[in-house]
């Protein structure tokens, strides 16, 4: 992914110190856009192992309209667990519980997580019900009956909601456009943590690009990424050097269960990886 370095060299070498609401530090740079061709294979990176476990999941859940963390825990995904964490700690049901121990109870009770599990307004609600319109369901139908539209867009930032969000959107607008029996897609990010979750992301949105071409009779064709503030946090530097000096490796494919005509429908097991052989991983805290 020699799209994913090219970014990483070029926000180190352009971008500037900034202070950041996590108090962790940023080498940071305003604007860039990558592009991802799906017909030269699956853009996952291979620098770095990506959990794809995780993607899947998240992006499952995403689709469902969840916001309950409950789903990623019973499927061993922890990359949201943080966040309804730190509220749980400000409350009066806490009692010195560890991050583990508050996870664990999300596994054991439903009433424990619907009551502290839940992110508030996040993407899934945004997705299929942004006051009261479910935008992926209907740009789906306008792809398939409009699809020289201009409006093929879902858009997670509602202003009206955000100060409910555990975590406003960082991946907040998609935009879909059809030429010549292909599907692309664009996403606009407002913050993208390059060494972290930008990976996530590209992985993800590429699956949602082959998901909604294959319910729409499309090919997929292009992922573009447009970032907004693209940062480097200071302590994931070495991570990223160390990522600069591997030679990034052939990419893997991606196939999906071609019977599946409605995104709803789309389960774990119908996703699967071949070829992938990706360097060894390389662990980074989140800053939360």
């Amino acid at each position: 992914m020699k799209q994913y370095l090219d970014l990483c060299r070029h926000v180190l070498e352009n971008g500037t110190h900034k202070d950041d609401r996590t108090g962790t530090g940023t080498t940071s740079l305003f604007g860039y856009q990558a592009r991802y061709n799906l017909e030269e294979g699956f853009p996952l990176l291979t620098t770095k192992r990506v959990y794809l476990r995780a993607i899947l999941h998240e992006l499952l859940w995403f689709v469902s309209g969840d916001t309950n963390i409950k789903y990623l825990v019973d499927n061993d995904v922890k990359i949201w667990n943080e966040w309804p964490y730190e509220a749980f700690k400000k409350s009066a049901d806490y009692q010195g519980e560890s991050l583990d121990e508050f996870v664990q109870k999300i596994k054991e009770s439903d009433a424990f997580a619907k009551k502290h599990g839940n992110l508030g307004p996040v993407y899934g609600k945004q997705w299929r019900n942004f006051n009261g319109v479910d935008q992926l369901l209907n740009v789906i139908e306008d792809i398939k009956n409009s699809p020289n539209s201009r409006r093929l867009i879902v858009n997670a930032w509602n202003p009206a909601e955000l100060k409910d969000m555990a975590l406003p959107p960082c991946h907040m607008m998609f935009h879909f456009y059809v030429n010549e029996g292909k599907l692309s897609l664009q996403l606009y990010q407002r913050s993208a943590d390059i060494f972290l979750g930008v990976p996530f992301n590209i992985a993800s949105y590429a699956l949602l690009l082959m998901m909604v071409a294959q319910v729409t009779d499309l090919k997929p064709y292009e992922f573009i990424h447009t970032l907004g503030d693209a940062h480097i946090y200071d302590n994931h530097i070495d991570q990223i050097n160390l990522q600069l000096s591997r030679e990034p490796r052939k990419l893997p494919t991606m196939n999906l269960n071609p019977k599946i005509k409605n995104i709803l429908d789309f389960k774990f097991e119908d996703f699967e990886l071949t070829d992938y052989n990706p360097h060894k991983g390389i662990k980074g805290a989140v800053a939360v």
